[in-house]
């Protein structure tokens, strides 16, 4: 009897082994999916918080009404999950916004029109569908009738200073106008003779009680999130190092009023590529320069070293300075 049950225990002993080879090869470590796993458990989703307050230039938004507060919270909501473009923000205005800032003050155009050129291009010469360009998306125009030179060879709507003041020009224009600081943001999406027109169509004169196109009717409230962003990285989840951002790049000037017959040339003569010249004066459209008007222009060149990524570092300043909230990296869990 003990002999006949030998054999089954053995072979149930020997199948138990080799179900537990087979385990061992499927189910051996795999970095791969054990890292897709943990990430799987720790993952999550939340909906950031959108503020209880909020303004534009000091003007109060009106949360209280549903669907301002729901239209700035699709703003919020959208701006804090587009992570790259988000990041961009902040690493690109560390370099543009010590530019931008004192022009505003300057002219005493509020603060948050800083966010309007963020909104527009996110600190990039963008050219848009309808041939807008620039930090500050001019049509051509819109750029010549507020000073601007635009034509085959000069495109000022890509000099970031002078473009800045014919924004701000263009701004105090429309106050004078509306009186109120939203709806001069809102004409500079719109155009003030289409807000006129639906200011007067719709007997308001309130932007938030207008009924607008898409663009137009998100465009405040793009501004707005992307202000409270910025203004709170911490709370939306973004945590930036000093050296995560952009630095301001220190440049010189070279004041030029006679004809550039060949911009590589001159570029060569003051020891930068054609790339460099280029980056750092966009509003030269073409490898030439005319000027037969004897006009005074300003060429910016990086100065000696610039260039080197290490050397910028010391232009980057404290990130504890630079937001609000921002919290030391040893206290990020």
């Amino acid at each position: 009897m003990r002999q006949s049950l030998k054999y089954p225990f053995l072979i149930i002993a020997l199948l138990a082994v080799a179900t537990l080879l087979i385990f061992a090869v499927l189910y051996q470590k795999n970095p791969a999916r054990d890292y897709r796993e943990v990430a799987q458990r720790s993952y999550r989703m939340f909906s950031p918080e959108c503020p209880s307050k909020a303004d534009f230039a000091g003007e109060k938004m009106p949360l209280e009404l549903f669907y301002v507060k729901e239209s700035l919270d699709r703003e919020i909501l959208i701006n804090t999950y587009m992570h790259a473009s988000t990041i961009l923000m902040f690493k690109r205005a560390n370099r543009w916004l010590p530019l931008i800032e004192p022009i505003l003050k300057k002219y005493k155009v509020p603060d948050d029109f800083k966010f309007l050129a963020l909104a527009e291009s996110n600190f990039t010469n963008a050219v848009s569908p309808s041939k807008a360009e620039g930090f500050w998306q001019f049509i051509k125009p819109t750029a010549i009738h507020y000073g601007l030179e635009v034509n085959e060879e000069v495109d000022e709507r890509y000099n970031v200073a002078k473009s800045t003041e014919a924004a701000c020009k263009y701004f105090l224009d429309s106050f004078e106008k509306y009186g109120n600081w939203t709806l001069v943001a809102a004409s500079f999406n719109r155009g003030q003779s289409g807000l006129s027109d639906a200011l007067d169509d719709q007997q308001t004169k309130s932007f938030y009680e207008l009924y607008l196109n898409e663009e137009t009717s998100r465009y405040i409230y793009r501004i707005v999130a992307l202000k409270e962003i910025y203004n709170h990285p911490v709370k939306y989840g973004f945590y930036l190092m000093a050296s995560d951002f952009y630095p301001v790049i220190p440049t010189y000037t070279i004041q030029v009023d006679s004809p550039i017959h060949s911009i590589p040339d001159f570029a060569q003569k003051n020891k930068v590529s054609v790339k460099v010249f280029r980056d750092f004066n966009p509003w030269l459209r073409r490898y030439t320069l005319s000027n037969r008007l004897k006009k005074t222009y300003q060429i910016v060149l990086p100065k000696e070293g610039a260039l080197n990524a290490d050397f910028l570092l010391k232009y980057i300043p404290p990130s504890e300075t630079y937001f609000h909230d921002t919290l030391k990296i040893n206290e990020i869990h």
